[in-house]
Formats: structure tokens, sequence, C-alpha cells
């Protein structure tokens, strides 16, 4: 694979959770066409992803969860027994009309993106990043577990050592799950301590798999460098993996509506460029966000870093455009946005001191032999 490819679906563009849920706000159709108005979205680095059938995801999620997912799609009908059995339904997991086609079309992606990677290269997968999703049940706006997925499909391609990164600003409880114990899976994740849905404490080594540093809220650049730097790179490298799936989220930016991290988006940037190279495959996955300026910049930087690209000082006009076009009904955020969500990707910097407790419990997770 000469260059990164990048794999989306026109599914995203128009699908929403409904009216009043943190996901009815526009994400990756804005990735994709912000990076088509940059010039950075060639036809030939475009993959459009497939929807994976119930036989395909029932490498990890049971046949009756499934077929309760499909039939509640046909109906848009939950019944008690649904919510009760597999949380479809409830207020964080509502019914809407895609409910399974676009999480099979994200998981689609990155089963995909397995196959593709046997032989090496780079691929970003926006629409994935459902790190919450269990084998019978929808848990934190996650209908399927496509993290995992997709490295139960790197495994079946040739990549058996596999290091997971995950910098959204909650826990991937599902991921956890998935490859509790496993030993040749290095599973670290950086999350808002206290946050929902409140697992991944600093003692917790997912069965000797998982490093998971909790951190306090307003973390900050400086902070995440030092993460970076003292524990991300360094127990990765160690680690020797085949292959490096690293979640992108946004929602560790200071913009955010359900966390309250203080990062800018280069701090994520800055840890996508720091894990290339590292193994043969790099798969690059979407995740938590849910302002859609702040959601929308950040991603589109992400493939802007895959691919080498220098990210302009002042955004084209058809890139603006395609920022102005946004809203954000329901939230304080939308009513007076600054210029800069408009006109530029990237942030100003939000550095810092880096606090002790990220220094104690970075030491913690150094000296655990994993």
């Amino acid at each position: 694979m000469d260059r990164p490819r990048f794999i989306g679906a026109e599914i995203f563009r128009h699908s929403s959770y409904g009216r009043w849920h943190p996901l009815r706000v526009p994400r990756v159709s804005t990735v994709m066409d912000l990076s088509r108005a940059l010039g950075w979205l060639p036809r030939e680095q475009f993959i459009t992803a497939p929807r994976a059938r119930q036989k395909a995801l029932e490498v990890w999620h049971t046949p009756d969860y499934l077929q309760a997912l499909q039939r509640v799609e046909a109906t848009q009908e939950a019944t008690p027994e649904d919510t009760r059995c597999h949380d479809i339904g409830s207020v964080t997991n509502p019914v809407y009309p895609e409910i399974f086609r676009r999480p099979a079309t994200a998981a689609g992606g990155s089963l995909l993106a397995g196959e593709l990677l046997r032989d090496g290269g780079v691929i970003y997968n926006p629409p994935g990043g459902t790190h919450h999703g269990m084998p019978d049940r929808a848990n934190g706006f996650c209908y399927l577990n496509d993290p995992v997925l997709a490295m139960i499909s790197l495994r079946r391609n040739g990549a058996q050592r596999i290091a997971y990164v995950d910098i959204d600003a909650h826990h991937c409880d599902g991921v956890a799950v998935g490859f509790h114990g496993d030993p040749d899976c290095l599973m670290i994740s950086v999350h808002e301590e206290r946050l929902w849905p409140r697992t991944g404490p600093l003692d917790d080594d997912a069965g000797g798999s998982g490093l998971n540093l909790p951190v306090p809220r307003g973390l900050n650049d400086t902070e995440m460098t030092f993460i970076r730097e003292e524990l991300i790179l360094p127990k990765v490298a160690a680690f020797r993996p085949d292959a490096v799936v690293l979640l992108c989220g946004a929602d560790g930016v200071e913009e955010d509506p359900l966390a309250h991290l203080s990062l800018s988006n280069n701090a994520h940037w800055a840890v996508v460029q720091a894990l290339m190279g590292i193994a043969p495959r790099f798969l690059v996955l979407g995740g938590g966000g849910y302002n859609p300026w702040s959601v929308g910049r950040l991603w589109t930087g992400v493939w802007a870093t895959l691919n080498g690209h220098d990210i302009p000082d002042r955004l084209p006009a058809e890139a603006e455009n395609v920022l102005r076009a946004l809203t954000f009904e329901g939230n304080r955020r939308g009513k007076n946005p600054p210029e800069h969500w408009f006109t530029t990707l990237r942030d100003a910097p939000r550095d810092g001191p880096v606090r002790d407790e990220i220094r104690e419990r970075v030491a913690v997770l150094r000296a655990r032999g994993i």
C-alpha cells in the first residue's frame, strides 16, 4: 500500500441518533468534505466502507443480539425485553432509522481494514471507534464494537501482536472485555478519571494486558506530551507489535460538551505522528467527539498527519464553507462560535504544568511489567 487509505461512507452524512442525542451532529461527512475541499482525498485513496453481514459480526457479537438489532431497525420499535437484555431503546442507545446499518458499516470498514493491512500500510477509518459495545448489548452510544472486530481481523491476516492505544476521554471498557488477559495484546488507555463508564482505574491491568491511565480534569497539551513520551511510546516500542491500532477520540479537546479535559487538537496529531512507523500496520479509528467543529477539524488534521500534508494557517474558501455550514443546536457552544472554528484546522496550543498526580501515575505504569 503506497499511500494511506481513508474508509468512509455516505450513510453517516444524514444518519442521526435523534434531535437531542450527543450524536445528532455530523462528524464523518465533515471530515470527508473538508479533506476533499483541501485536495487531500483523491478518489484513489478513498474506500467506501462495506456493511458487515451478521456472520462476519458473529466473530464477537452474539446472534441473538444481532438479530434484535436488525429486527428493531425494521420495526423501529424496541420491546421491553430488547431494552432489558440488550439496552436497545434506552436514552443513551436509542432506536433510530439506521440502528443496525450505521454501526454495521463502521464495523465493515474496520473488518476490511484488517484485510487490507495484511501486507502492511496505513488506514484511517473515522467512522470506527465504537469501543464501548459489548458482545450482547449496546453500551455508551456503541451498538457494535468495531475496534475489537478490527483487531480480530488483523489477527486473521497475520498480525499476531497488536498494540491498542486509546486517547478517547472515556475508558475503552468494551475492548478491555474483548482482550482481557491476551498476552499478545497491549492495551493503553488514557481517559478522564471518574467519567462514564467509570472503569479503567490505575490498578486495573486487564488481566495483564492493559495499562490504564485515568487523568484528572483539565489535562493540557504539555501533560499529554509527557504521557506520550514517558508512557505510550516506550511501552509500545518495547512490545514490538505487528500492528498498532489508535483510537483517536476527539472528546478530549477543551470544547467538547461531554468531557472536562483541556487539550488542543495538536496533542492528538502529535500522538498520531509519533506512532507512525512503529509497526508495519497502522490503523487509526475515530471514537468520541460531540462538538461538530472541534471533531471535524481534529479528524481532518489526523488525515493530514497520516499523509504528511502541511496544515494551512488559513483554510481556503471551500473548506471554510464546510465549517460555516455546521450547526450545533441545543448547545451553548453553537450560539456564538469563535471565528477560528471556521477559518483554521489547528487550535492554539494549550500548554501548562505537568501535575504531580500525572507524574506519579505514569511512574506506576512504567514500572509495571507489561
